[in-house]
């Protein structure tokens, strides 16, 4: 059951941050939103919200690079690239296209200290933590796609760009799509991305 609670908690935090951003997601909201005793906060996040954000990225993290990774061992680069985009177009429209990612969430923020004595002040130290999370997040995902592409042939350097260009380019439409209520970027970019990859395998 303890466990049951902090997964809610954690889990909730990732939604949250995906349509609200990382300062806007408070403990209070969390709480409200994933149906969990008010506290339990101070039991499962002892050092407060950065404790919990830090977990929900790392959430967010393994959600995608789980399905990821699996579906590229199993049936390669190109297999990889659709489930990628299939996982960010069932987000958009299960939310009605108001959640993205909440891992760019946390790359795009200035993270502001809920502790009492720097209440809304800009923490550096938290920042950085947590884009060192946020990249660890990103790499990650590179290099599941990075392995899929040289384990097909693909030169040790193209697999670098190739990962980095299918990661940054997804990422980005994702918040096209928030903005034009539409998942029609996601399908032009992955026309797109399929020609470079299927590109890139035959030269291999």
């Amino acid at each position: 059951m303890t466990s049951d609670t902090r997964a809610k908690m954690v889990a909730g935090a990732a939604d949250l941050m995906s349509r609200r951003g990382v300062n806007a997601t408070s403990m209070r909201e969390v709480v409200r939103h994933s149906g969990t005793p008010r506290g339990s906060i101070g039991h499962h996040f002892p050092r407060g919200k950065q404790q919990l954000i830090e977990d929900a990225l790392v959430f967010a993290g393994e959600q995608v690079s789980g399905p990821l990774a699996h579906l590229t061992q199993s049936r390669g680069a190109i297999a990889g690239l659709r489930t990628f985009i299939s996982l960010w177009r069932q987000t958009l429209e299960r939310s009605q296209f108001q959640a993205g990612c909440p891992v760019l969430a946390v790359a795009v923020e200035q993270y502001v200290s809920d502790a009492t004595d720097r209440d809304g002040e800009p923490d550096e130290v938290a920042q950085q933590h947590l884009l060192d999370l946020a990249n660890g997040v990103f790499a990650d995902w590179q290099r599941i796609m990075f392995t899929a592409l040289r384990n097909e042939g693909v030169t040790r350097a193209r697999a670098r760009r190739l990962a980095a260009l299918v990661i940054a380019s997804v990422e980005g439409t994702v918040a096209m799509c928030r903005a034009a209520r539409s998942a029609q970027p996601l399908d032009d970019v992955r026309q797109e991305l399929e020609l470079v990859l299927s590109g890139a395998l035959a030269q291999a």
